[in-house]
């Protein structure tokens, strides 16, 4: 059998009642166990603590032997289940009176993404047939290097390089760039 952990008394042990049930313990030592957990935490989680270090001292009632250490006892349960809970925070919350408003995210707007599409369409279509297929097959179909080689029936090597050159001249594309970078 555990005997609980006992901390300093205000009263002599004589003095000190025993309690005859949980719940009579509960009621009588409330607003005490209360200000402990107070002490421990902020306002809004002492209730929570509270009520998870009482149901330690629940499941382990008919253990205790000496009913007059159930305070010390509820106090460590009190301390180890902070502890605990600290332990395992990754990250802080905090309570506050308002939400922060988010920052808008303003909408693009439907006609400049259609004429960036037609500008990029455009873009491609003046790229060689070799690589505007591999351009549109690596990007437009979502093909990884190698289904686009095996479709094209050349090398990974010829898709990576012919899909480089192919970036290269989307870039200086003089229509594409005034879209792209305004």
């Amino acid at each position: 059998m555990t005997t609980p952990v006992c901390t300093r008394a205000t009263q002599p042990a004589a003095a000190r009642p025993t309690y005859p049930s949980f719940s009579s313990y509960v009621q009588a030592r409330g607003p005490v166990l209360m200000r402990a957990a107070r002490s421990l935490t902020d306002p809004n989680d002492a209730e929570d603590l509270l009520q998870t270090a009482l149901t330690k001292t629940f499941v382990a009632w008919d253990r205790i032997e000496d009913h007059r250490a159930l305070d010390g006892y509820v106090r460590r349960a009190l301390l180890n289940t902070r502890t605990s809970q600290w332990r395992k925070r990754k990250v802080d919350e905090f309570a506050c009176e308002e939400l922060p408003e988010p920052d808008p995210v303003p909408a693009p707007d439907p006609a400049e993404l259609q004429g960036l599409r037609d500008a990029m369409w455009r873009a491609i279509m003046r790229l060689p047939p070799r690589q505007r297929a591999m351009v549109v097959l690596r990007y437009y179909e979502d093909l990884s290097e190698a289904q686009t080689a095996e479709i094209m029936e050349v090398s990974v090597g010829t898709v990576k390089s012919a899909v480089s050159r192919a970036l290269v001249k989307l870039r200086e594309d003089e229509e594409l760039a005034p879209a792209l970078f305004g």
